[in-house]
């Protein structure tokens, strides 16, 4: 199989590391070609906090999925979460020299770097810059302002913001596993892409994904992102509860909140009982199953509290930013019982739980459709769109090449003719993340 036709997605997650290996096929639908997950043992809450067995998961999962495959994994597109990114709100614009020629890419190429160029906090960086609305000579609510005539082109943006030390500990992380980093994306757009349809990024949207070490919040309406935060709890606070609540080892407080654990108390009887295997040569402990829903129950609501605060924050309650299509749920931690239903009970907001199957081929393993894999197939998707932008930018400059030596008789001045039409078109077509990424990459290459 050709490189070019896969690409890699590496969700770095606080319980799992998961490499995936995906590819479109006919359809445009993506088949995953190989999936490897290991357990992750150097991050904590999103952040990687022990280097050396953080590059050791990331070998793991990277070798089982190229056993799978049969593929070798050179770059990869990487996930960040964590409790220090924060989202904020900016608006900008630029004079353009020349309001005679219509807006172009790198006009809002121009306007992007501008934002790039804002002074953060001490020890912050910018991860992403996401245009929402463009306004030209005074004319608002522009989506689209290619094409356009206009001399002053101004737009609000959503920034997303990280701590440097953290993005440059997942990259070095990556480099040493062995691989190039092809990007980085904010976790709960990648789940975003895997698991929204448009509609419902059109009617307004939050999508909460429930990891083992932080609840991720994205919100769309009128189809662009409006709002993003990272709440530094999530499954693995609930196993932590139940674990203290019940004197029970966190294997056993696991294993009882994915068999019987359930986000609503009332469904369960008083003599529903569960006995657990006492430590070496002691009693058994018996457990009613009202008191471990009673305890999950406690600290879940306590999660989507702090979620519904973000909501909130965001405006839900105007009616001009309401969120016609509700919530959708996805990550591990959806999986738990009962819990569209406190959702929708505490918040008052339809909920669904939601599958990236959208987007996966039709015979795709159901354990890859699962929620748990949301992140890793949205990072697989974003991969493979980057991938394609660069394929279909060397296909353009080497059309540009072949008419211009048809055209010309001296081959040299075509060719140099040609390489300028390249530069052109990479230029324009470079996506802001990828500007970012290739930063990064120097700015790890000068750390060493």
């Amino acid at each position: 199989m050709e490189t070019t036709k896969y690409a890699v997605g590496l969700d770095i997650g606080t319980t799992k590391i998961v490499a995936m290996i995906g590819s479109y096929n006919e359809y445009g639908k993506i088949q995953i070609l190989g999936t490897g997950k290991s357990k992750s043992l150097g991050v904590h809450r999103g952040v990687v906090n022990n280097i050396t067995q953080t590059i050791q998961s990331i070998q793991q999962a990277m070798q089982e999925a190229e056993s799978v495959s049969g593929l070798k994994i050179n770059d990869v597109v990487v996930g960040i979460a964590g409790q220090h990114i924060r989202s904020l709100q900016h608006r900008d614009y630029i004079t353009r020299s020349d309001s005679e020629k219509v807006i172009n890419e790198a006009d809002l190429d121009k306007l992007c770097d501008q934002v790039y160029k804002l002074v953060m906090l001490p020890g912050e960086e910018i991860i992403h810059v996401l245009p929402q609305e463009y306004k030209v000579d005074g004319q608002a609510e522009i989506k689209e302002p290619i094409g356009m005539y206009g001399g002053r082109l101004e737009a609000n943006f959503h920034v997303v913001v990280g701590q440097v030390s953290s993005i440059r500990n997942i990259g070095r992380c990556v480099k040493s596993a062995g691989l190039e980093l092809g990007g980085i994306t904010l976790e709960p757009l990648a789940s975003a892409n895997a698991v929204l349809s448009q509609e419902e990024k059109e009617a307004g949207v939050a999508l909460i994904d429930i990891g083992g070490g932080t609840t991720d919040l994205a919100i769309f309406k009128d189809g662009i992102i409006r709002h993003t935060a990272v709440i530094p709890f999530g499954g693995n606070v609930i196993t932590e509860d139940i674990k203290e609540g019940c004197s029970i080892i966190e294997k056993q407080a696991e294993l009882l909140k994915i068999k019987f654990g359930s986000a609503w108390p009332g469904e369960n009887k008083d003599n529903e009982i569960v006995s657990i295997p006492g430590l070496r040569g002691r009693e058994p402990k018996e457990i009613t199953l009202k008191n471990l829903s009673k305890i999950i129950h406690a600290r879940v609501v306590e999660i989507i509290e702090q979620v519904y605060v973000e909501i909130k924050n965001y405006g839900h309650e105007e009616q001009k930013k309401k969120l016609i299509a509700g919530i959708v749920l996805t990550g591990g931690g959806s999986q738990l019982k009962h819990l569209k239903q406190l959702v929708e009970y505490i918040t008052g907001m339809d909920t669904r739980i939601g599958y990236p199957n959208e987007h996966l081929a039709g015979d795709s393993d159901s354990e890859v459709a699962s929620p748990v894999y949301a992140t890793a197939v949205g990072l697989v998707m974003n991969a493979l769109q980057k991938k394609e932008k660069n394929i279909h930018v060397t296909d353009e400059a080497s059309d540009n090449n072949d008419k211009e030596k048809e055209e010309n008789g001296n081959q040299n001045f075509a060719y140099q003719e040609s390489q300028q039409q390249a530069a052109k078109v990479e230029q324009q077509r470079k996506s802001f993340l990828e500007k970012w990424s290739e930063k990064l990459k120097d700015f790890l290459d000068n750390a060493e």
